[in-house]
């Protein structure tokens, strides 16, 4: 009743699981993932110590491989299980017991397995295409293998949620752990679409500023920005443009968009413009 992908992007230094299921939360069952470790996903009849269990071997120095064999051979309902596993260094391995329901499957290849049960034919072969061919951060790469996913049938009972974990060292909110991305939707009519959408925000609200998107306030910009601060609220007649950007930004959760003085980030200013 879930499909999902792991995957590992060498460069950057991200692990990382995306799924989709007609189940109630499945974020809160499948993904398990340890910066610097690894990434598991657990489901079918799940059985959620396979994450922690999992990361315990691979931080002993067991492979992927090695992990889905020790895993599955102390587990007397194995083949009720599936599993995918991406280790330290991109290798992959997937598991499907005997007793999953059809359609299910999977298969790996170089940083990603993807594996999924009660779907559509054709479903995991989309998801390890898109994979394989698609451009971008891993997280986009992953969102994009769910979407395919979703696209050649997915579930074959339909959709309910989806959820989305990326880790590296230090990459979440202030450095102080690896969550880098942790998104889920636990209950909506088109999960994977929402996913996106979040996804998006989660990129305006906490990644860097693009720097081909700072320009100065001036012209046509401080216009426009002068304009949604007072249909916003926040311009006031005793503050200063400045003034009132600033608090915008506080308010809206936005420091990781500040600029300099007399500066602006267009997505800011973009995002005002649809709110």
């Amino acid at each position: 009743m879930t499909y999902s992908i792991v995957g590992f992007d060498p460069v950057e230094r991200e692990w990382g699981v995306a799924t989709q299921s007609k189940f109630l939360g499945v974020g809160a069952v499948v993904p398990y993932a340890v910066a610097g470790v690894g990434a598991i996903a657990t489901q079918a009849y799940a059985n959620t110590t396979y994450g922690p269990e999992g990361m315990a071997y691979m931080m002993s120095g067991k492979s992927a491989e090695e992990t889905l064999s020790l895993l599955t051979e102390e587990d007397d309902d194995r083949e009720y299980r599936q599993v995918g596993i991406i280790d330290s260094t991109g290798n992959a391995a997937t598991f499907t017991g005997r007793n999953c329901y059809d359609w299910s499957g999977g298969m790996s290849g170089k940083n990603f397995a993807v594996q999924g049960n009660i779907l559509v034919p054709g479903t995991v072969e989309a998801m390890a295409e898109s994979f394989e061919s698609s451009e971008g951060s891993l997280a986009e790469r992953l969102l994009a293998a769910l979407a395919a996913g979703q696209a050649a049938g997915g579930d074959s009972r339909g959709q309910q949620s989806a959820a989305l974990l990326v880790v590296k060292e230090k990459g979440g909110y202030g450095g102080y752990n690896d969550r880098f991305i942790d998104l889920r939707v636990d209950d909506h009519l088109t999960p994977v679409d929402e996913l996106h959408r979040i996804f998006k925000l989660h990129q305006l609200y906490f990644a860097p500023s693009n720097k081909d998107h700072i320009v100065p306030i001036e012209g046509e910009v401080e216009t426009k920005l002068e304009y949604q601060l007072v249909r916003l609220g926040y311009k006031k007649e005793d503050l200063t443009l400045s003034q009132a950007l600033k608090n915008y930004l506080n308010n809206e959760n936005f420091e990781m968009r500040k600029q300099e003085s007399g500066y602006i980030d267009l997505d800011v200013l973009h995002y005002m413009e649809q709110s």
